[in-house]
């Protein structure tokens, strides 16, 4: 019993040595204002520092243009060390306006077309304004192979092109902004000259900068010289020995004008407007700088109603006086830019040109002195401005009108032709 009451006493008294050291610890701990022990707890992971940029304007657009025709580019402003503004954007391979005004206007439609939760324009805001609270292009995280996210509440489309291009602008450093208007410009030669193609100029300036050019040509029949080409309807290598076909010769044009940005930085060898500053190209190149200069100093075009492209339409049979009428037209960022009123006589004879060279007989017998591609020309000039068929007035059955100062013949056929090749569509190939 002794033993016993002996070892109960042992135990206790090493039990109370032990709650007093540990009693003696708690309170040191708290002297030193520590916390206990008791209920231990794990610290957040330490965060990398946020990144800082150079001051400046930064900019970057992906290498090529996607299936959908469009080109995607990232403009970020940086001040403070921080990007303080991120422009998500793309070109269009037509030039023109840009994506997001293109989807602003009503003219890009993802909700109504493609059932998405909102429009591309207010996706990409979403996107611009998740870098602009991360500050890092890196700080993201995709859910397949197609650059989708969940990080982003209410964004559905791809994302992976505007971080890849952010992060690309930033290592590229500033790159400051150019000196002209953001928008969209266009410019068309005044005249068909022999070769039968006329050529214009499409251009879109983002920060500043040429972003994208369009040089092609449109033809009387309404055909775009380069989607013309590349169907090989034009065969510049088969028929003329080029080392190019035309349209590949023109994207090295563009794409020279792009990387320099300057329109007086080309040296000509002739007075034809050929060049030996861009490698693999050898057709004249004069008409694109030409007309980018008049279309920058022509000032930014507003995005009209139409379908971009060539448009054509032709009466289906010849009438009692032997002409068989045709109206051509060029649609351009939505704007009519191009006209072209004429008809063919069972020869083929073109009735403009004919009565250029005084073969029609109007003149004679004009009651305002004017043969009739003159008045064709004021008809075609009065289209261009109103940028509406429907706009017309008509005097009497005949279709004459008292719109268009002028012009007396009857213009009934005219906008009829116009209607319904704004119907059909542009042409494709």
């Amino acid at each position: 019993m002794k033993k016993h009451l002996l070892l109960v006493l042992t135990v206790l008294a090493i039990m109370l040595i032990f709650v007093g050291c540990a009693k003696s610890e708690s309170e040191e701990n708290r002297a030193a204002g520590a916390a206990p022990k008791a209920e231990p707890t794990v610290s957040a992971p330490a965060h990398a520092a946020t990144p800082t940029y150079a001051d400046g304007v930064y900019f970057a657009a992906a290498d090529s243009f996607a299936s959908s025709g469009w080109k995607e580019t990232v403009t970020l402003t940086v001040e403070g060390g921080k990007i303080t503004d991120a422009d998500w954007n793309a070109v269009n391979i037509n030039a023109g306006a840009d994506k997001k005004s293109y989807d602003q206007a009503g003219k890009y439609n993802m909700v109504k077309f493609g059932s998405a939760q909102a429009e591309w324009y207010e996706q990409a805001e979403k996107v611009e304004a998740y870098l602009l609270e991360t500050q890092d292009p890196a700080a993201i995280t995709y859910k397949d192979d197609e650059g989708h996210t969940d990080a982003i509440a209410s964004v559905s489309v791809h994302v992976d092109a505007f971080f890849d291009l952010a992060s690309e602008a930033l290592a590229s450093g500033p790159v400051g902004r150019g000196s002209y208007d953001d928008g969209a410009y266009f410019a068309i030669a005044d005249s068909y000259p022999s070769s039968g193609w006329k050529e214009y100029v499409s251009l879109t300036v983002l920060n500043g900068r040429i972003a994208a050019v369009n040089w092609s040509a449109v033809n009387r029949a309404g055909d775009d010289k380069k989607p013309y080409d590349k169907a090989g309807n034009y065969n510049m290598v088969k028929f003329g020995g080029a080392q190019a076909e035309w349209y590949e010769q023109a994207d090295k044009a563009e794409s020279y004008l792009l990387e320099t940005q300057d329109l007086d930085g080309i040296n000509y060898k002739d007075d034809e407007g050929h060049t030996d500053d861009i490698a693999g190209v050898s057709i004249h190149v004069d008409a694109l700088y030409n007309l980018a200069k008049e279309a920058l100093a022509a000032g930014p075009t507003e995005i009209g109603l139409f379908k971009d492209g060539s448009y054509y339409a032709s009466e289906d049979a010849f009438s009692s006086s032997g002409w068989k009428g045709y109206v051509s037209l060029l649609v351009n960022n939505g704007n009519i830019e191009n006209v072209y009123w004429s008809a063919v006589d069972k020869d083929g004879r073109d009735k403009k040109q004919v009565a250029a060279e005084g073969g029609y007989g109007m003149l004679a017998r004009s009651e305002i002195g004017k043969e009739w591609h003159e008045q064709a020309a004021a008809v075609e000039a009065y289209l261009l401005s109103t940028q509406d068929p429907k706009e017309i007035t008509y005097k009497d059955e005949d279709g004459h009108t008292d719109d268009i100062a002028g012009a007396t013949i009857h213009v009934n056929d005219f906008y009829a032709l116009v209607e319904a090749a704004l119907a059909a569509g542009p042409k494709q190939y």
